[in-house]
Order: C-alpha cells, then structure tokens, then sequence
C-alpha cells in the first residue's frame, strides 16, 4: 500500500525511523525497480547539517514544499542523493535514503550501476543500493524528479507488513556540522546497509 500524506508529516525522527522496512518503487519506461528501505539520516531545520540551516536557496527549495516532495541534490559534483521531505510545508527538513536491500528489477539496477565496468563487482547484488549515490543511480532516479510527490508520480513509497526486525540509532556518516546527533537508522544485521 502506497505511503499517504500523512505518513510524511510526522516530525522528521519519526519518518527516518518508519521508513525502515518500505520499499521504494521506481516505475520507469526501463521497468520496475524496486527496494526494501534499511538505512536512512534524518536532516532538521535547526540541524547545522542540514541544507536547509540558514535559508531557503534554489537549491534546497523542494525542502521546504509538501510532505512526501522529492529532493534530490548533487555531492561532490558527479553523484545525487534522495530524500523525502518530512514535516509541514515551509519548514525545510528531510530523510535521507541511505540503502536498499533490492528486491525487484535487480538486472536494471546492475545495468545502470555496472554498465562501464561489468566484471569487477563480485558482489552485484550486495553493492547495488549500499549507499546513496549507488542506489540513485540504480533506482534510475535523477534531478529531474525534484519536486516530483511520491504520493502521485512513479516515485513511491510502499508500506509492508509483517516485517520484523531490530533499529539501530547512531550517528550520521560523511559530515562535520552535527556530527554528533543520533539521526542514523538502519535495520540490524542487514548485508545492504552502506556501512555499521
């Protein structure tokens, strides 16, 4: 069942944590790909880490629309990360998407990870999603879905059930500002995680 609005307006911890165990959904003109959500980072208003700290920017716009908005911004010049925008509109927070645990459309993914260098990942299954920019690039999503809802477009986010299993909270990686804050979940003893 598709994530409703409300489900994204919940405070912005919450949603990082209640996102653990979905599965998020690419339906492309390539085919379907789909992932089990196991590792995200919370991003708050008053979080120095965030990109939403000092001001609302063309930038970090999508932050501050509707709960449930896509944000997708570009690191280090070559490679995009995913968020969900949490909270009420005009207040600029998000969830990071960390990993998935692919679970459908694994020969798509592996074409548009590995297509440049095909036989030197032993570990295809287990690399594909391990990370931001990795699971960007084999969810096949890109700037051009910013602002994009994942409650009316071919981003979205499914509820599952019957799916049991153990968070972990520890703090974020690859940052300096608010290094320290808790705002890392991810599902214990998961392979896909990017890293314990």
């Amino acid at each position: 069942m598709n994530c409703k609005l409300t489900f994204y307006q919940y405070p912005t911890l919450q949603v990082a944590q209640a996102l653990l165990g979905c599965v998020l959904v690419h339906n492309s003109s390539e085919g379907r790909t789909a992932g089990i959500i196991v590792e995200t980072e919370a991003y708050l208003q008053d979080d120095p880490a965030c990109h939403a700290y000092r001001r609302q920017t063309e930038r970090n716009a999508p932050m501050f629309g509707t709960a449930g908005t896509v944000y997708v911004y570009q690191i280090y010049g070559m490679h995009y990360c995913f968020n969900v925008v949490t909270a009420a509109e005009g207040i600029g927070e998000a969830v990071l998407i960390r990993a998935l645990e692919p679970v459908e459309g694994m020969e798509l993914m592996e074409q548009r990870r590995f297509a440049e260098h095909p036989n030197r990942h032993p570990h295809k299954v287990r690399s594909l999603c391990n990370g931001p920019a990795n699971l960007v690039k084999a969810m096949g999503i890109d700037k051009t879905m910013n602002f994009w809802s994942l409650t009316d477009s071919n981003l979205s986010i499914l509820k599952t059930e019957n799916l049991t299993f153990e968070t972990i909270t520890t703090t974020r990686i690859g940052i300096t500002q608010g290094a320290g804050l808790p705002y890392r979940f991810y599902i214990k003893n998961n392979n896909f995680i990017s890293k314990k």
